[in-house]
């Protein structure tokens, strides 16, 4: 990685990448190995400057402001909290996402986007998260209480706590209590507050970020 605010060569493109958790090496392995087939090298034609929030997502706006300090060429991001973060900086730099973006506003339609945001749909209309606890009753299918990990802080969270998900518990018959969990230090209370409630299984909606 680039130094902070290091001069970009003359044959240097450079992403900024903001996210809401920790590095991972798997991530980053994958990310970099993607990038190297197609031709762009860090330190040689590409510059990327990272920020991590590490869970907190208070530090996201600061984080994508400093991003966008830099001028880079794109900003690429996951999860709705830095994606939002990032497109209240900036309405001109160009911003690749992975996420539900129509859902959280962040783009008009899935046809005609608009603005500067653009990327990959993590979830489709249809009962796509429904069929996810479906398959895991059929796993357990004693199972009649199945706890929902949820980050309030996380838009895509609050979207599928009050609906698809308790819609398709109702139809299966079991319980679904929702436990939270704000940070990765909030994870254990979360963990203990599902085993007080006797649960048979945990189902986190996507990341708890």
């Amino acid at each position: 990685m680039a130094p902070h605010g290091a001069p970009r060569g003359p044959a240097e493109d450079a992403p900024g990448r903001l996210s809401a958790t920790t590095e991972n090496a798997r991530v980053l392995e994958v990310w970099r190995g993607s990038l190297q087939r197609h031709g762009w090298i860090e330190g040689k034609n590409l510059l990327v400057d990272y920020r991590y929030s590490e869970g907190h997502a208070e530090r996201l706006p600061a984080l994508a402001a400093e991003l966008v300090a830099l001028k880079p060429d794109v900003i690429v991001t996951s999860a709705a909290p830095p994606t939002l973060a990032a497109q209240a900086a900036t309405s001109t730099v160009p911003i690749v996402f992975v996420g539900r973006p129509v859902e959280i506003g962040l783009v008009n339609s899935l046809s005609r986007p608009g603005g500067n945001v653009t990327g990959l749909a993590t979830v489709v209309p249809g009962n796509f998260l429904g069929k996810r606890l479906e398959l895991l009753r059929q796993i357990v299918p004693s199972a009649s209480s199945i706890a929902l990990l949820l980050n309030p802080n996380n838009a895509d969270h609050k979207d599928i706590a009050p609906d698809e998900l308790p819609r398709t518990a109702r139809a299966l018959g079991i319980a679904l209590p929702i436990v939270e969990a704000r940070t990765p230090e909030d994870l254990d209370a979360a963990f203990a507050a599902a085993a007080a409630r006797h649960v048979d299984r945990k189902s986190p909606a996507r990341k708890a970020c």
